[in-house]
């Protein structure tokens, strides 16, 4: 751990004042889903996050609050850990908070992968056959009306490689996730 011994009223006022530089340098840090990221289609992943985690009741998607549960259970926590990186990275701000981005970024990806979410509609895993069947189809409209015709008449299912846990089908949406300092670059 960093220390710093120090002897007299002036130099201990002048080295606070320097801490005070270094710490107070108004930098942030945005944790989250870029809104450049998107799907091979072209649709935006941070659309869909948001979508999963509020749901679209009229889409019958329920919600998953992966974001906000996220946000819930471990916003105490990252104080104490980035008063924690400030001492350890001898008071730079700026590489504590991209600590607390990478931290925080870890406790997303764990909400989306272990959430205990509701499972996913039959119609759901019917498609996530049909895909993994044609890794080209487009899921529409219309195939969400094939996959239900399909369930209806008693067709199953196959296990994928995903198997039925939501948010996670295809891995864009856990892959995108990033965190930046200041708007900067993007980091993993």
């Amino acid at each position: 751990m960093a220390s710093i011994k120090l002897k007299g009223g002036d130099l201990i006022a002048r080295k606070l004042g320097e801490i005070a530089k270094k710490v107070a340098s108004g930098h942030e840090v945005s944790v989250g889903f870029p809104s450049d990221a998107k799907y091979p289609d072209g649709t935006s992943v941070a659309m869909v996050a948001a979508i999963h985690n509020f749901g679209a009741p009229a889409a019958g998607i329920p919600p998953r609050p992966f974001f906000s549960r996220m946000i819930e259970e471990h916003k105490a926590e990252w104080g104490p850990k980035l008063g924690h990186a400030i001492k350890t990275l001898q008071w730079s701000g700026k590489q504590a908070l991209g600590a607390l981005g990478n931290d925080i970024a870890g406790d997303l990806r764990e909400s989306i992968l272990n959430g205990g979410w509701q499972d996913l509609s039959e119609i759901t895993l019917m498609l996530r056959t049909m895909r993994s069947d044609d890794q080209r189809l487009k899921v529409t409209g219309k195939t969400v009306g094939q996959a239900a015709a399909l369930i209806a008449a008693g067709a199953k299912h196959k296990r994928t490689k995903t198997g039925s846990a939501p948010l996670i089908d295809t891995g864009y949406m856990l892959n995108s996730i990033s965190y930046t300092i200041d708007g900067g670059e993007e980091r993993e």
